[in-house]
């Protein structure tokens, strides 16, 4: 009988933030064949079939830490040689600078800047809106793409943040949302996809994009 391949879903572990409830709902969409193992080694990530970067807090910390532990060269390398997802304060790491704590350069994966909504920022009709943008709010896919796969167009998503990515290059935009503006929560480029909004806290929609991971080959 021949042996069936254990595939591995790497959560990094940089020292930031809960990985609890990510792992738990890797876990939750995983089939039999599919191990998911929250790490903080290195070789474990340059092992892994596909790598989930998760982040919470601010970028300097998230940038900080990356570095300090020693795994940006892991997560570069990930990010060229396998399925690779980043999630939430994830998606702002990987761009050239943010605009937060000052600035704060960024590993440049995506060139282009994480901007600060403002402490003014208002709706189209002129009302105020409150920053962070946190709840619940519609995602408009720009592209048709493997992880959008058996979720619907508009579908609504969890979202808590202050800052929001414009990358340089719009082709890499695959999802908007509306909250006084229109701006970028999903990038895609190759084997890499981002998103702003946490998949783990939108119930259906969000473990229908987990599955889809777990599920993909890194291709377009």
């Amino acid at each position: 009988m021949s042996q069936v391949h254990t595939s591995t879903v790497a959560v990094i572990d940089y020292g930031m933030g809960n990985l609890h409830s990510v792992a738990k709902a890797l876990e939750h969409v995983a089939d039999d064949h599919t191990q998911v193992i929250v790490t903080s080694d290195p070789a474990v990530i340059d092992a892994a079939d596909r790598v989930l970067l998760p982040g919470v807090g601010a970028i300097r910390d998230c940038i900080g830490e990356m570095h300090n532990t020693g795994l940006v060269p892991s997560i570069q390398k990930a990010m060229r040689e396998k399925p690779f997802l980043a999630i939430c304060v994830g998606i702002q790491s990987l761009m050239s600078h943010s605009e937060e704590n000052g600035g704060v350069d960024c590993l440049n994966h995506f060139q282009g800047n994480a901007l600060f909504f403002g402490n003014d920022h208002k709706d189209h009709d002129g009302s105020k809106l409150k920053v962070p943008h946190m709840g619940w709010n519609q995602v408009k896919q720009s592209i048709s793409h493997p992880l959008w796969q058996g979720i619907p167009d508009n579908a609504r998503f969890y979202f808590v943040h202050s800052y929001y990515v414009v990358p340089s290059n719009k082709d890499d935009v695959a999802g908007t949302c509306d909250y006084g503006l229109e701006f970028c929560v999903a990038l895609a480029h190759d084997n890499v996809f981002a998103v702003q909004f946490h998949p783990e806290k939108s119930h259906k929609d969000g473990l229908q994009l987990y599955k889809n991971f777990i599920h993909w080959d890194g291709k377009p």
